[in-house]
């Protein structure tokens, strides 16, 4: 049991590099990368590089939250979870759904690779890829904080940070980029985000 158990963290923290070492490479490098390429390099991009980098982003999410559900099940079942554990799945879970029913549908038309409306699922796919990295930061404070870090603050700090994150996924719906639309932003904006979620779960 205890190397099943192992090799499922194992294959999980593998994954959840290759799936966000992708959602950092987008967004702060092939995103700002088109926004200077002559139109001939970022074509040929599109139609070359685009393509391949997506693949390993949207299996390495499913992979990720694949073995995380496994993960989770198994420690719940031990009675171990810890509050935090809750905040980083929700995060998670939301960044998993984003590239499966967002941004990946959203990205085929942009590659031309069905039909639609370009800039549109352009916009949508961007907002949702800055937001999926706006909850990284939070994601792996709940995941490390689960084992390595107890936090001291009661329900309702849970309650309130998953709150946060439930408001801030709507956003990536319904609402804008706001502070996110330059690389700076999107860091400094998940940096916040998880020093405000470290302090409602450790005080309130």
């Amino acid at each position: 049991m205890y190397e099943i158990e192992f090799l499922g963290r194992y294959l999980h923290v593998l994954v959840g590099i290759v799936w966000i070492g992708m959602l950092y490479y987008f967004n702060f490098v092939q995103t700002e990368y088109f926004k200077e390429a002559e139109a001939g390099a970022k074509a040929d991009a599109m139609a070359k590089l685009a393509p391949r980098a997506l693949w390993w982003f949207r299996w390495g999410a499913m992979l990720t939250f694949l073995t995380g559900a496994y993960l989770l099940h198994k420690v719940g079942a031990f009675g171990a979870t810890m509050p935090a554990i809750w905040m980083g799945a929700l995060a998670g879970t939301f960044m998993f759904l984003n590239v499966w029913i967002i941004i990946w549908p959203n990205q085929q038309i942009v590659l031309g690779m069905k039909e639609g409306e370009g800039p549109v699922a352009a916009a949508k796919a961007g907002l949702a890829s800055r937001t999926n990295t706006l909850f990284s930061g939070p994601m792996l404070l709940g995941m490390l904080a689960s084992k390595h870090l107890p936090l001291g603050g009661t329900d309702t700090g849970l309650y309130a940070a998953l709150g946060l994150i439930v408001v801030l996924e709507a956003n990536a719906l319904f609402g804008g980029l706001g502070p996110m639309k330059s690389v700076k932003g999107v860091i400094h904006s998940s940096l916040g985000l998880t020093v405000v979620v470290f302090g409602l779960m450790n005080y309130l």
